[in-house]
């Protein structure tokens, strides 16, 4: 009985011990669950609002008292920011990495670099010649490419200074044709085309020799030029015949002539290489390309004097310097219509000349990220994001809401198009996570 006594009492010890396990490994599997839950819609969220924010547009502007930059949100067409660069700027371009921005001072001979995360000139590089015009970035960012339209001192100067973008200094000078206005590179960085205005020719160069290849005649007066995402086209604006020349790299030939309005100057493609836009100058007109019909289907009126043209990376929107009406246009491509107007009421935009965009993603905050999301599987936390007091500054001091008033009226809601599509990105996936999280509970129950 004695033994007996005692087996009943360790099978119950036992049965008590089991079911306490059972329970603790159930709660525990429970909390494992919660947590990597949690962890993985912060990733996600994180990674939503990363990916799809929305990237600047820089305006290259005369100024009032010395050459500007400004800044636009292209998620709310808000100035955010002003930098003071001097000389009369024109020519603009953002690197891949959307870290650093270029900007050719025109009569001042020297290239401007603007350090995007403080929207400050890091480095100033002297271009060697008197009238730095153009500027292209090659992809990798190595390497900035700029145009020297002429001097009268020196009229031999009509070439494109190189500069390593390492070292911000003039490592290579190549002596192209009469006033070398634009040029651009292609998706591969292996050639640059630069448009030379009094001889009516394209000139084609090996990035890695920095030498002519091929020289091809176009219309009068080229101006400005384009390369296909593809790489397979090449777009010239014509200002003097009014067309643009359209030209296959792989022959460097003019395969096509699209007459579009009088005075054609900057020229942008979209991203999926289906439509070119150029502004009319004379007209005070944007000319829209079909690039397969190579015809024009639309356009667009802006403001006076139309000169920089560019499209968002994801080619939902065209943004237009107006030179004489002292503001920026930003055309619908879905409609193409004008959405917006951009300006700003304490600090003007006076006479804005070229304009370009910046990328979507930003390698640093996407590091940053990756970070937070990091330490959130250690401790499930989040650490608060801290802006400098002057960030805070330059963001109520230059943000302006009331500046888009010339909406078409069909088209005012629009303008946060980009912000609504993110919202809706956002929310699908959260609803995912709380779909995930449902059926878990219903399984378990």
């Amino acid at each position: 009985m004695k033994s007996k006594t005692m087996s009943t009492i360790l099978i119950d010890n036992f049965s008590v011990s089991l079911s306490s396990a059972t329970m603790s490994n159930k709660v525990r599997r429970e909390n494992t669950f919660l947590r990597a839950f949690g962890i993985t819609a912060l990733t996600i969220l994180i990674m939503v609002s990363v990916a799809h924010a929305a990237p600047f547009a820089y305006v290259a502007s005369l100024g009032v008292d010395t050459g500007t930059v400004f800044v636009i949100d292209t998620a709310t067409d808000n100035l955010t920011a002003v930098v003071p660069v001097g000389g009369w700027p024109e020519g603009i371009a953002v690197n891949s990495a959307g870290t650093k921005v270029y900007v050719a001072t025109g009569f001042d001979p020297t290239i401007s670099v603007i350090d995007t995360a403080t929207n400050t000139v890091s480095a100033t590089v002297n271009a060697e010649r008197s009238y730095p015009w153009g500027v292209a970035v090659n992809p990798a960012g190595t390497r900035v490419y700029v145009t020297n339209r002429y001097s009268v001192a020196d009229n031999d100067s009509n070439n494109v200074s190189v500069i390593d973008t390492a070292t911000n200094s003039v490592v290579a000078t190549i002596n192209i044709g009469v006033s070398t206005v634009n040029a651009a590179v292609t998706p591969d960085g292996k050639k640059i085309y630069a448009t030379n205005s009094r001889n009516n020719t394209t000139s084609v160069i090996d990035a890695a020799t920095n030498k002519i290849t091929a020289t091809v005649p176009v219309g009068d007066h080229p101006t400005d030029v384009a390369v296909s995402p593809d790489g397979n086209k090449v777009y010239v604006t014509n200002t003097g015949s009014s067309d643009v020349s359209v030209i296959d790299t792989e022959t460097n030939t003019v395969t096509a002539t699209v007459p579009v309005e009088n005075g054609p100057g900057d020229i942008a493609v979209t991203p999926d290489g289906t439509k070119v836009y150029v502004a009319d100058w004379q007209n005070n007109n944007v000319s829209v390309i079909d690039a397969t019909t190579n015809t024009v289907t639309a356009t667009a009126s802006v403001g006076k004097q139309p000169m920089g043209i560019a499209v968002t990376p994801d080619g939902k929107k065209v943004y237009v310097t107006n030179a004489e009406s002292d503001n920026v246009s930003v055309i619908d491509t879905a409609t193409n219509k004008v959405i917006a107007t951009v300006n700003s009421g304490k600090y003007t935009i006076n006479y804005p000349t070229g304009v370009a965009i910046g990328p979507f993603i930003n390698t640093n905050m996407t590091g940053q990220s990756t970070r937070t999301a990091s330490n959130a599987t250690e401790d499930i936390g989040i650490e608060e994001t801290k802006f400098s007091s002057s960030e805070e500054k330059k963001a109520v001091e230059f943000n302006n809401s009331n500046n888009n008033s010339e909406f078409d009226n069909d088209s005012s809601s629009s303008g946060n198009e980009s912000s609504k599509n993110n919202s809706t990105q956002g929310f699908g996936l959260l609803s995912g996570l709380v779909c995930l999280f449902g059926g878990w509970k219903f399984s378990k129950n």
